[in-house]
């Protein structure tokens, strides 16, 4: 059987994530915070979710077929790290471009109602330190330094007042193919409220 072909390889991205961490997206509310043009957002619609408020910073980008959607409530021109959510929802997705883990997953915490798990997209290239920026070449980490700060960042994750309840290695680097180079190694985690 063919992959659905969602409207950004973001959609891929997450589905493979719900499959790992058996999380069955039929009937939440959910919230998809940095949205972009929609994958997370048409990856929750195919697998059933009732509501999924897209929320991203920029205006226009999302699809077409998500935006006329009436499952969706579209919230652009809207920062997820300063939103207050319409409602609180059963399941928060984040892909937070150029945000780390610690600015996103309390903005998360807001939006889940008690119960409500939060899938966050790890890119450790948002998660280098200021002394550890010599270690980007053109945007991209080595794979050893890539997993050593997604280690060191979930290991930070329950300060933030949440349980890690999984980790998955992304199938699909971020970036990759931009340019013709390499992406980087991403990880989801799975966290519910502490």
């Amino acid at each position: 059987m063919d992959a659905p072909s969602y409207v950004g390889r973001g959609g891929l991205k997450l589905r493979h994530a719900l499959t790992e961490f058996r999380v069955d997206a039929a009937g939440l509310t959910c919230a998809d915070l940095g949205c972009n043009v929609g994958g997370f957002t048409d990856c929750l619609l195919r697998a059933g979710s009732a509501r999924v408020y897209a929320v991203d910073t920029g205006y226009g980008a999302l699809a077409w077929t998500l935006r006329r959607d009436p499952r969706v409530v579209v919230m652009e021109r809207t920062n997820a790290l300063h939103a207050g959510p319409p409602e609180t929802v059963d399941l928060a997705v984040i892909d937070l471009g150029w945000t780390p883990q610690r600015r996103a997953v309390p903005a998360a915490l807001r939006w889940l109602r008690p119960g409500g798990r939060i899938i966050t997209l790890i890119k450790p290239h948002y998660e280098v330190e200021a002394a550890e920026r010599g270690l980007l070449t053109s945007g991209v980490l080595a794979e050893p330094d890539a997993e050593r700060i997604a280690g060191r960042t979930v290991e930070a994750l329950p300060a933030l007042g949440v349980r890690v309840l999984g980790l998955a290695r992304s199938p699909i680097s971020g970036g990759a193919g931009k340019g013709n180079r390499a992406g980087n190694a991403e990880w989801f985690a799975l966290l519910e409220g502490a």
